[in-house]
């Protein structure tokens, strides 16, 4: 005999809705990060090269513009340094785009936080729910005598059980996105890192004398 999985979901209690919010919370919040959180929207390929001719040339004006057409992590710690080249030092100012760069990463990864939470809540409702059906399944031996109707009690440990399988679902692909979020925040972090060097060696620190 097949499972009608839809239909003891549907009686699975409270605790099936509650996992089903969650589920779409995690869904939602996935589908966002994948579409914001690309490598190419946090740290664009070219615009260092773009900026770097214009740093050069001083023409911060059209750097400026360039820059507000993309709206990423990297082009704010650009503007950034742009906007400060001339109150710090090479040092103080490659420190404070890193510190910028570093905040605004952050922040992008905070927002994939919820999926940590559904990962952590989902089977913690899952557990509740199952309980809350072997409690019921048991009532059903206490109140019908002896082991009662096996059809009752088998009904309320698979209700018990469903609890603990849709909590599961919903969990093990919430936290594989979680860690797959937090590697793309490390492989971003190292892009950036070397996209901001290649600008600061170009236009900001001072080039090495050679000789004695």
């Amino acid at each position: 005999m097949q499972i009608n999985f839809l239909h003891q979901l549907a009686a699975g209690g409270t605790g099936i809705w509650v996992i089903a919010a969650l589920s779409l919370l995690a869904i939602a919040v996935a589908l966002e990060r994948l579409h914001r959180f690309r490598p190419s929207a946090v740290v664009p390929p070219a615009l260092v090269d773009q900026a770097v001719p214009l740093w050069q040339a001083g023409r911060f004006d059209e750097l400026e513009a360039l820059l507000q057409r993309h709206d990423s992590v990297l082009a704010r710690t650009l503007r950034l340094l742009a906007a400060q080249r001339t109150r710090w030092p090479a040092d103080a100012l490659a420190a404070r785009a890193s510190e910028s760069a570093s905040r605004a990463l952050r922040a992008e990864q905070q927002r994939a936080y919820p999926l940590a939470v559904v990962a952590t809540v989902a089977p913690i409702v899952g557990l509740l729910g199952t309980v809350v059906g072997m409690i019921e399944a048991f009532h059903v031996i206490a109140f019908s005598g002896g082991l009662g109707d096996a059809a009752l009690l088998a009904g309320g440990i698979s209700k018990a059980l469903v609890n603990t399988a849709a909590g599961l679902s919903v969990a093990l692909p919430s936290l594989a996105l979680h860690h797959f979020f937090r590697h793309r925040l490390v492989l971003c972090g190292l892009a950036m890192e070397e996209e901001l060097e290649r600008l600061l060696d170009a236009c900001v620190r001072p080039p090495a004398t050679g000789g004695r």
